[in-house]
């Protein structure tokens, strides 16, 4: 299994090209299902994921080709071969669960595992099917599946129906289902994130009828068929927030090409508040660290447009040597904090109790060994390590692979000692 090797960097320079998101590019793909015409998407990211899901919908019957090194994503639907999706794939990975609204639709009937994904919580269905039976869906839990059907197996019926949470896998689910229902649908409570609006975007170009993507009310007319189209994927803002962070632990000015501030402002409000510069630039934004020690700031994750959950962890790493105390609420999932004891290996002072995390900063962290228990906190104890004193290893690192596309040449390109080893 493969180990990360971290040594203190010094400043970080040069610049850093943001990929194509990972959550939009997952949501997109099942979009094919829709239709049995070709969808082709651009600016694909390069990531085991997308190679999960490709996997998925190929057992499903869908055509899958990756062309020009994996940026372009060829799909066709015009043959499904079973509307059956096994846990062998599905366990890999949450994003699987966003087939079962699209097979629905197509298909008037689907046989979805349970999915899975990183430990990071419950994360539990019951928005999904309770979003989908709105519409009519018929669906059973049985030895580990999602049995769903529409009634005779014909069309979704359009209905209005309000989230209990601001799920974006729910609100996905609904939206493409709707788009091949019977009249209208709205969906109240909707998640805002830029995904969806991307994904909207996306069957909007497929010839589907939806206005509202972007406010917490999305309205959905059936229409009779899907066509094809060729769609761009916008860029990870996760992954931007990311790297946002490497000049500002390591020191030193980055620039993030494709970057755009107006998809992070809740994080950008806050890493200006503990005193870092952020520029716009022709071709994305720059970062920089104006002060020799970073103010400590108070964070709690929301739903979009709030904190993202998955900036969490990265944002404890740079508070571990911020000067005073800050406090971290996770009001996404639980288990969020699995990161924390790993940073208390490398000298971080943290107190997690429930939901909450306080960091009292540190002059300086320390290199260690340590493990890797999620995506997020992966990037973390690397992000970490670029500022701690001798060497960090970090192993279990493909929970990287799913989320960060070149990871190690990115953040070597700007300076940083990092190297992959077997």
């Amino acid at each position: 299994m493969d180990s990360i090797i971290v040594e203190e960097s010094g400043p970080l320079y040069g610049k850093i090209a943001i990929a194509g998101a990972k959550n939009a590019c997952l949501t997109l793909m099942p979009a094919t299902l829709l239709s049995d015409e070709p969808l082709t998407l651009t600016n694909a990211p390069r990531l085991s994921d997308i190679g999960t899901m490709s996997l998925l919908l190929q057992s499903l019957g869908v055509e899958v080709e990756s062309l020009n090194g994996g940026l372009v994503l060829a799909l066709s639907s015009h043959a499904l071969k079973t509307t059956r999706a096994d846990y062998e794939i599905v366990r890999k990975m949450r994003a699987s669960n966003l087939v079962l609204g699209p097979l629905l639709a197509r298909a008037g009937e689907a046989i979805v595992s349970l999915p899975g994904g990183c430990a990071i919580g419950a994360r539990p269905m019951d928005l999904h099917i309770s979003a989908l039976r709105a519409l009519g869906a018929e669906i059973e839990l049985k030895d580990g599946y999602l049995h769903a059907q529409t009634p005779n197996k014909g069309r979704l019926v359009g209905s209005e129906y309000k989230l209990k949470f601001a799920s974006v896998g729910a609100t996905e689910n609904f939206v493409m289902a709707a788009c091949l229902a019977k009249g209208r649908s709205q969906l109240k409570n909707a998640a805002m994130e830029p995904e969806i609006v991307d994904l909207v975007t996306c069957l909007k170009s497929m010839g589907a009828n939806i206005s509202g993507e972007g406010t917490d009310t999305i309205t959905i007319r059936g229409v009779d068929k899907l066509n094809g189209t060729t769609h761009s994927v916008i860029m990870d803002r996760i992954e931007l927030g990311t790297y946002m962070l490497a000049p500002v632990i390591a020191g030193g000015e980055v620039e993030l090409i494709g970057g755009k501030m107006e998809f992070l402002e809740a994080f950008c409000g806050k890493l200006t508040e503990a005193g870092v510069e952020i520029s716009k630039t022709t071709n994305g934004l720059k970062v920089k660290r104006k002060l020799d020690t970073i103010n400590s700031v108070d964070v709690k994750t929301a739903v979009y447009p709030g904190f993202p959950t998955d900036l969490q962890a990265q944002m404890m790493a740079l508070m571990c040597t911020s000067n005073g105390v800050s406090k971290l609420e996770e009001a996404i999932f639980e288990n969020r904090f699995m990161h924390a004891p790993e940073l208390m290996r490398m000298g971080a002072q943290i107190d997690v109790q429930g939901g909450t995390a306080v960091v009292k900063g540190v002059s300086k962290l320390k290199g260690a060994q340590v493990m890797a228990t999620d995506l997020r906190a992966s990037v973390s104890l690397i992000l970490a390590g670029l500022a701690a004193q001798g060497q960090t290893k970090v192993s279990r690192v493909y929970h990287l692979d799913r989320g960060y596309e070149k990871l190690v040449e990115k953040l070597k390109n700007v300076g940083a000692n990092v190297e992959r080893v077997k």
